[in-house]
């Protein structure tokens, strides 16, 4: 997208609330004759209790097997049947219910989302299947040299916060939860808020639907706007050993929620640095020095203080040189702004992400029940566009120095490459030598 052709703003959604206080947004939009659904519910794994962690993404599997007068078979038969698509996802911040449906199907799969929040049967030989699954990912994880580096990065950085576990869980905690700390998840979701985006061709009959005659009201509530806390942490080394031929590195720190004026300025920086094969680690790790087999930049939305990572992969013998390329990396983000170029650039990949991300009926309802779960406006995208063109570099300069001028290292590979990153972490301005943590 160029600035001389903006994209056109998506039109405001027809409003009303349910009995019980969730607020819904529908937008309608002419084509094929489908439904897109999702109701947010911001209750994710931050939310899992001390002990209990791995909570909310074990209920997240349960509620899509058995609710109502419907067991799972019966749920499967009926959205299967139909052709449709019904799943429900935990992520850190939220627990997700998507539906995707034709417009005739909508009459009969639009009240199980009710149900699926109000009625769920969490049956104990569904919990003990669902539970399972779960540890067994987490044991398959252990196994994932870039996920052993993420995981310590992020143990490191939130400690025992809300982001300082997988969502999966742990496993210890994980297998003990059973039934009753099920039932006591359940009936919590919408304390904490609640949004439901319908996009597409919805029927008419639409409020009847979500809340039949003669069902309980589902008390919620529309999210609130959180503020959050910038996260303070040392810099530090936190390392694993493990027996492969390659190296993860993961450089990163905590930054802000997406509420905050800042974090778009993180995200034209992520389109710099990361989004594509110009962006400029892919050019500077992969194609001038050889050494990325995976590079890349993860810094995602969250309710609370984000994180800002590069991540790399390279091989173990190159691995003094890469450990050097990557933290230059990161320096250079702080000692010097971006060219008007590379601004120019990094706005039309924003602008272009944006444009592509609003193309489907369920594009549009993940991204708008996202904005809405985070307490933000329906608007938010499209005065976010507005906004990114007013930076210049300066003003992303600013923000880089206020916000990543103390990340931490993890690495994750076999001992002779943990020795030479480390030793080039230790010697850099970024390093901190007596901050090692060695988690092997």
């Amino acid at each position: 997208m160029s600035r001389s052709t903006p994209l056109p703003p998506l039109p405001q959604p027809e409003r009303f609330e349910l009995p019980g206080g969730c607020p819904v947004s529908v937008l309608r939009r002419a084509g094929p004759a489908i439904l897109s659904a999702r109701l947010w519910i911001r209750s994710g794994s931050a939310a899992d209790p001390p002990g209990q962690r791995g909570r909310a993404q074990l209920l997240a599997g349960l509620l899509s097997r058995g609710c109502g007068d419907l067991s799972s078979d019966q749920l499967a038969d009926l959205v299967e049947g139909l052709g449709d698509e019904l799943r429900c996802e935990a992520s850190e911040d939220a627990l997700v219910i998507s539906l995707k449906c034709a417009s005739d199907d909508a009459a009969a799969l639009l009240p199980l989302l009710g149900l699926m929040v109000q009625s769920p049967w969490l049956d104990p030989d569904q919990i003990s299947l669902e539970r399972q699954l779960n540890l067994q990912t987490l044991g398959r994880l252990r196994e994932d040299p870039f996920q052993q580096a993420h995981d310590q990065l992020r143990s490191h950085l939130y400690g025992q916060g809300p982001y300082g576990h997988d969502p999966l869980g742990v496993e210890a905690e994980l297998a003990g939860l059973d039934r009753p700390q099920l039932v006591d998840a359940a009936g919590a979701l919408g304390g904490h808020g609640a949004a439901l985006v319908l996009v597409g061709r919805p029927p008419q009959d639409l409020i009847e639907l979500l809340q039949p005659a003669g069902r309980p009201a589902w008390n919620c509530r529309s999210p609130s706007l959180l503020s959050g806390q910038e996260a303070e942490n040392e810099p530090a080394l936190v390392l694993e050993e493990q027996d492969t031929e390659q190296l993860v590195l993961m450089l990163g720190t905590t930054t802000v929620p997406l509420a905050d004026p800042r974090s778009l300025a993180l995200r034209l920086l992520q389109c710099h640095l990361g989004v594509g094969m110009s962006s400029r680690l892919f050019v500077a790790l992969r194609e001038d020095h050889g050494l990325a087999y995976d590079v890349g930049v993860h810094a995602p939305a969250r309710c609370g203080a984000a994180p800002f990572v590069f991540h790399l992969s390279s091989s173990a013998e190159r691995a003094a040189e890469a450990t050097m390329e990557l933290l230059s990396e990161w320096q250079r983000l702080l000692d010097q702004p971006l060219s008007e170029e590379e601004l120019a650039l990094a706005l039309a990949k924003f602008r272009g992400a944006s444009a592509a991300g609003r193309q489907t009926c369920g594009q549009i309802a993940d991204r708008q029940a996202m904005v809405l779960g985070h307490g933000l406006d329906w608007s938010y995208a499209d005065e976010a566009l507005e906004r990114a063109g007013g930076f210049d570099p300066d003003m992303l300069h600013v923000v880089a120095r206020q916000l990543l001028s103390r990340p931490s290292l993890s690495l994750c590979g076999p001992p002779q490459a943990l020795r030479a990153a480390g030793k080039v972490w230790g010697s850099h301005p970024l390093g901190c030598p007596s901050g090692v943590q060695a988690l092997s």
